[in-house]
């Protein structure tokens, strides 16, 4: 069409839709421009639009078509800056949709275009695909300087969409190198001017992409969330329909996050849908990885593992996902042997490492290899440090928990695991929160908790059972049906048992009047139950006029029974009464159910106590013999109810 010459009401309108961003009204009625032109069709600029509409409207073959076209017509203009432009946008797109040979022809046209020629924005192009390549071929030094030669390029032909495009290239790879906080920067200015309408949409949308995608990668959910957010604003403010699948992707990740597992199912399905049309890219590998994911934390392996050779055939690794699969069927070495080999391959980018090594402490834990699961949460703690978010941290805390657990050290399990529950509820990701619950039982169990661990065990069951989650589920009511038998059973403990008793009860009650009585028996239970606890007692019942009480050690026990009867005794002195106690003592087996005790154990104790005098301490041999330089007098066997043979006992000199 001759410059000079009135546009058509199909162009002229088809400009107009591209003008609103009505990508389909726009490819229709360009297309149909293009037809009614004729030879040699429309303008290089319109047949420019034409691509950029068939883009957005998910027409990738014509749009290739009309960008080859365009570049032609830009050739006969001549116009070589605009053409090479262009030349480095299809081999971009080649390189994309992995076809490298030609992608690389399309290049070297760009090179021979801008030889000679002063220095322009298309410069600035070509040195980003340069840094492409070299990322790509592992020259990390080549790549990160293409990327800052193409923002100094663009600063000085003033080129805003070169510069956006230049930061967030040069951010992304500065976050691979480990440097995360400096590459995040970069990545936020270059998304500040896409989301506020400077760049065009395309450009708008691989940039805002990018800078979701880092967050996701780095587990920073609330960044993420708010550039999700603003990106939303910008497609409204700008009538842009949103970019096709890329953010349904990273928004339904978040949605998984949540705990909304078939709500981020259908997005990815969907998502999925519209990048196929595109074929084969990177978006559309990353959503098949999400899918994947979210289907097998529902316990759907095999349409999860189905999801994820989808995603390597892409070109994304199936990692850490896949090995957890393995894990989950219990092919424990297959599991190992891939997750190994993904962190030993990811730590060209240490950043790529934070996903991997949660899950190689996992299954390196499963295989035995404790050692293997230390050095990996302490190197996931190590890169963490450098980038501390709420996930990241609390992914570091449940690892070392794990391992903490593993080394049969339940007390720095404990905290570890705590504190990353703590931080998981903070981030609002109620999966990791049960799981970590699930091990945190675990945890209790081992410290002689069962109460509060079949509490964990439950609470977790009940969040699996929420979510779907099948195998976790399956997994963790096997665990309560344990639990519950263990709970059924008594635990065989050693303790040292206290019974007391107050000498004459019965008298003084009747004497004292009911209300006196009472007033004293407050006092009583009030002043033994503070001496019991201060000793590291536990007061397992009252007995009406005394205590029934369980000590860790008999040295403990002596301490409290000599405590009790000297504040008797001063209670005397100063007042001119005070009851009379008689203290039993004897260390023993018992079983425990929950936090009663019975057996012989007790029912020496309780024997004992009966023979004690007023204001006596009566205890056991076996008690005496576990306590240090305690002056005894009166030693002696007795024969007590209910015991076949004679017990030696002895008064204990507590004055």
């Amino acid at each position: 069409m001759p410059s000079d010459a009135a546009p058509s009401d199909a162009l002229a309108r088809g400009r107009e839709a591209l003008a609103r961003h009505a990508w389909r009204e726009a490819y229709d009625l360009l297309a149909q421009a293009d037809r009614e032109a004729g030879s040699p069709g429309l303008s290089a600029g319109d047949l420019e639009a034409l691509g950029e509409a068939a883009l957005f409207a998910a027409d990738r073959d014509a749009a290739t078509d009309a960008r080859e076209r365009a570049f032609a017509a830009y050739l006969a203009e001549p116009n070589p800056v605009r053409a090479a432009y262009l030349a480095l946008a299809m081999g971009r797109q080649h390189a994309f949709e992995g076809r490298p040979s030609i992608a690389s022809g399309w290049v070297r046209r760009a090179e021979r275009l801008l030889e000679g020629l002063p220095e322009s924005y298309a410069h600035g192009h070509l040195a980003l695909v340069r840094g492409d390549h070299a990322r790509l071929t592992g020259n990390t030094d080549v790549a990160l300087a293409q990327a800052e030669e193409a923002i100094a390029i663009a600063e000085r032909v003033r080129d805003a969409e070169l510069r956006a495009w230049g930061l967030s290239r040069l951010g992304a790879m500065r976050i691979a190198a480990g440097d995360a906080p400096d590459g995040l920067a970069m990545l936020e200015e270059a998304s500040i001017a896409a989301v506020n309408g400077e760049l065009p949409p395309y450009t708008s949308g691989i940039i805002c992409c990018t800078m979701i995608a880092a967050c996701r990668d780095l587990t920073d959910y609330q960044r993420a969330a708010e550039w999700i957010e603003a990106t939303d604003r910008y497609c409204r403010r700008q009538s842009v329909p949103g970019f096709p699948g890329a953010c349904r992707i990273h928004r339904a990740e978040l949605v998984a996050l949540g705990g909304g597992w078939e709500r981020a199912e259908d997005e990815l399905v969907k998502a999925t849908a519209e990048f196929g049309q595109l074929g084969p890219t990177p978006p559309l590998a990353a959503g098949f990885y999400a899918l994947g994911e979210v289907r097998r934390l529902r316990g759907e392996l095999g349409t999860a593992e189905e999801a994820l050779r989808q995603a390597h055939g892409l070109g994304q690794s199936p990692q850490p996902a896949l090995a957890l699969i393995r894990l989950a069927q219990r092919k424990v070495a297959a599991a190992a042997t891939a997750i190994d080999r993904a962190v030993d391959e990811g730590r060209a980018e240490p950043w790529s490492l934070v996903r991997l090594l949660p899950a190689q402490v996992e299954i390196a834990i499963a295989a035995g290899a404790r050692d293997r699961a230390d050095k990996a949460a302490r190197e996931l703690g190590e890169i963490v440090s450098a980038h501390p978010t709420p996930a990241l941290n609390a992914s570091v805390h449940v690892s070392l928990g794990r391992v903490r657990l593993a080394e049969q050290d339940p007390g720095a399990a404990d905290r570890e695991l705590r504190e990353g529950i703590r931080l998981w509820r903070e981030v609002g990701n109620p999966y990791e929160v049960a799981r970590a619950r699930a091990l945190l039982a675990q945890t209790l169990h081992i410290l002689g908790d069962e109460e509060d661990a079949g509490l964990e065990l439950q609470a977790a069951s009940d969040e699996f059972a929420r979510l779907g989650a099948a195998g976790d589920l399956a997994a963790t009511e096997r665990a309560l049906a344990v639990a519950m038998e263990r709970a059924s059973r008594p635990a065989q403990v050693q303790k040292t048992f206290m019974f007391t008793d107050i000498v004459g009860s019965t008298r003084l009650a009747e004497v004292l009047g009911n209300e006196a009585w009472e007033g004293l028996l407050r006092w009583h239970d009030r002043t033994l139950r503070s001496l019991i606890e201060r000793s590291h007692g536990q007061v397992i019942n009252g007995t009406g006029d005394g205590f029934f009480a369980a000590f860790d050690s008999a040295g403990q026990a002596v301490e409290s029974a000599m405590a009790i009867q000297a504040g008797l005794a001063k209670q005397r002195q100063a007042s001119g009464f005070a009851l009379d106690v008689r203290i039993g003592l004897h260390t023993g087996e018992a079983n425990r159910r929950g936090e009663d005790f019975s057996g012989m154990g007790v029912h020496v104790a309780a024997r004992i106590a009966a023979l004690a005098g007023a204001g006596e301490i009566l205890a056991s041999e076996a008690t005496l013999a576990d306590s240090a330089a305690i002056a005894v007098a009166d030693y002696r066997e007795a024969r007590l109810k209910g015991v076949r043979k004679p017990v030696a006992i002895a008064s204990i000199a507590w004055r």
